[in-house]
């Protein structure tokens, strides 16, 4: 579990030949870190007499991040889980008409199952930009430069997770759930990464004047 492992050893698995983690749980971790710049955001908001007027609206936007980073880590795991039965499925027997049936039919549920995930990060990934853009305009300014740093981290986990979507609904068979998938995660990735640049463009002008 992803959880439970030092950065040093997740670093070290990450770099190996292992299958998992890869791209896809590197994804959701980045998710994890801007929500925990958010919280920190919050953080150093909260208590503040200058941001007395925000302060409940802040603590209810810290109440949601924390539950967005638990399901970001959630869904790190949830990108092995998915990975290793498709990876098996590929190595089916297919000497037979049944076989190959059998096959077909497995690798188009794994498939499925392994395009929902990422979709569902980018989904997550979705609501903490919302949080982000509010926390851009009512938190610390201090600490607005790492509203900015999690925007990208925002940002990072959307492309990345896009390409896991794309890679596996490629191959499945059912055009028409494939295309359906492909239609959200585009929309996702379009809508979001043009919201990632519009607050970290306002954080940079913000720092330069």
């Amino acid at each position: 579990m992803t959880r439970e492992q030092t950065i040093d050893q997740y670093l070290q698995v990450l770099s190996s030949k292992q299958p998992v983690p890869g791209g896809g749980g590197a994804s959701a971790l980045a998710g994890a870190l801007g929500s925990a710049l958010g919280l920190m955001v919050g953080n150093l908001t909260v208590g503040k007499k200058k941001y007395a007027s925000v302060e409940e609206e802040v603590i209810g936007y810290m109440g949601q991040l924390e539950k967005l980073q638990q399901e970001f880590v959630r869904l790190a795991d949830a990108d092995a889980e998915v990975f290793a039965p498709l990876a098996a499925a590929y190595g089916l027997p297919t000497a037979t008409e049944e076989e190959k049936a059998y096959k077909a039919e497995v690798m188009e549920k794994n498939l499925l199952a392994a395009s929902l995930v990422p979709l569902n990060l980018m989904e997550t990934t979705m609501k903490m930009l919302a949080l982000l853009k509010e926390l851009e305009q009512k938190g610390s300014v201090m600490a607005v430069s790492d509203v900015g740093v999690a925007v990208q981290f925002a940002r990072t986990a959307l492309t990345g997770a896009v390409m896991n979507v794309y890679i596996n609904t490629k191959s499945m068979k059912d055009r028409d759930k494939a295309q359906e998938i492909n239609a959200e995660a585009n929309h996702m990735l379009t809508s979001g990464t043009a919201q990632a640049d519009e607050i970290y463009g306002k954080v940079l002008e913000r720092l330069k004047n």
